[in-house]
């Protein structure tokens, strides 16, 4: 073909195209029949089942010291109540051999086996000093609770005695109470259960340290530390010859009463003598 017939046929060609509208100018595809376009088609994948995921929340960032303080005080108790949930201070249970080791928690090994030596019983049998006792403002003398360890300390040597828990602490709403057992030269002496009052759950251990000294004082009488104490003729020689009754008011409340103290010592907060 020359080249003036192919230019005449490109300029007819391209003015056969503006004529023509857009739409009338389909695919190929589409002037195929159904069967022949379902066969170009490659086959459909299934799509997926639909998931429902939950959104992703990120954590909080933690308060800082200054949030926190600031935060208003919770109205619910952020911690357990003690006086309810109780004490986790059960005695531990021995898993060796009683032959190689005594559990003390249950053994009265050595009780009554034999007497100890006379240096130990003079010390333990000893007269109380008059002035080594104290009175309550009740009337109730006693001997501090120091001075029964001193007493053991002499008798057997410091190390030569000890105290051990043969049960878990009790907390009721006002008390503790615990058992114990007084083990002096590898031998059990005696085993009594000591208390302790306490106004809040604040001072629970406080009175758990209470509670053990009340039962030692306890395991003592055993050993005939301070008798006079629980003689009630003694105790009368020694109030009429030692103390004294005083009529007080109480500085807060205003309200009168009489205690008792020893001669020679004067009222203490927070009473005040009548004069």
């Amino acid at each position: 073909m020359s080249l003036p017939r192919l230019s005449r046929s490109l300029r007819s060609s391209k003015s056969l195209s503006t004529l023509l509208p857009y739409n009338s100018i389909r695919p190929i595809t589409q002037s195929l029949p159904k069967q022949q376009q379902q066969q170009q088609q490659p086959p459909s994948q299934p799509s997926p089942p639909p998931t429902t995921t939950k959104p992703i929340t990120s954590p909080s960032p933690p308060k800082d010291r200054s949030t926190r303080i600031l935060a208003a005080t919770p109205s619910h108790p952020t911690t357990d109540n003690i006086s309810k949930t109780g004490l986790s201070d059960k005695p531990l249970e021995l898993n060796t051999p009683t032959t190689d080791k005594i559990d003390w928690t249950r053994s009265f090994h050595g009780l009554s086996a034999e007497p100890f030596p006379k240096e130990a019983a003079d010390i333990l049998l000893a007269e109380t000093d008059p002035e080594e006792v104290e009175i309550k403002p009740d009337g109730i003398l006693y001997l501090p609770e120091i001075k029964y360890r001193r007493i053991l300390n002499r008798a057997f040597g410091p190390g030569g005695w000890g105290l051990v828990p043969r049960s878990e602490s009790i907390v009721t709403p006002k008390t503790v109470t615990r058992e114990y057992a007084l083990v002096c030269n590898g031998r059990l002496v005696s085993v009594a259960r000591g208390e302790q009052d306490y106004f809040s759950p604040d001072g629970i251990p406080t009175a758990t340290e209470g509670c053990r000294s009340n039962a030692l004082v306890r395991c003592c009488k055993d050993l005939g530390i301070a008798s006079e104490l629980w003689d009630p003729r003694w105790i009368r020689k020694f109030k009429a010859q030692y103390t004294r009754e005083a009529f007080v008011e109480h500085v807060v409340n205003r309200r009168k009463s009489k205690i008792w103290v020893r001669k020679g010592d004067a009222v203490s907060y927070p009473w005040k003598e009548n004069k």
